[in-house]
């Protein structure tokens, strides 16, 4: 399994972070290899990318969700991955995002891009490309403010 951890400090108000992340179906718009998302209901998507030059798709689950703090999901078929984004407020009115990412390398081209850092320098040309994103906007393009706990029941 590759693990990659990323951060990065966002000069808009948490609120406002966090509700751009939950359009998912944006997420080709800062997303470099992903293609396609397609949310099914509150907790479910569908997702489409290309990595090392294969396509691939998943299912995943939304297994927590809590306004302006946390999103964490698991890939429930397809490629195997899961992780959680974590919101935080700093006094400035910016937002620190903290990104967790676990995923099952598939064939020997993925495993060998992600031993040369392929999949971290994804994962950070992303939040950087979220960061513009969200900058340049004069607030998220919408929001869910819903709440999920206990492995994917919505509130």
């Amino acid at each position: 399994m590759a693990h990659v951890s990323e951060e990065i400090r966002v000069e808009r108000p948490v609120s406002d972070v966090y509700n751009q992340w939950t359009q998912f179906e944006e997420f080709p718009e800062f997303m470099g290899s992903v293609e396609q998302v397609q949310q099914q209901d509150d907790t479910h998507l569908h997702w489409k990318a290309t990595v090392a030059g294969q396509t691939a798709e998943w299912d995943a689950e939304i297994t927590e969700q809590v306004p302006d703090r946390v999103i964490a999901w698991r890939a429930t078929e397809g490629v195997q991955n899961e992780g959680r984004v974590q919101f935080q407020a700093e006094g400035d009115g910016a937002t620190r995002v903290s990104l967790e990412l676990v995923v099952e390398p598939e064939g020997v081209v993925q495993t060998a891009g992600d031993m040369m850092g392929a999949l971290q320098s994804q994962v950070r040309q992303d939040l950087d490309r979220f960061k513009q994103l969200i900058e340049s906007r004069e607030q998220a393009s919408g929001e869910w403010r819903g709440e999920v706990h206990d492995g994917g029941q919505p509130r």
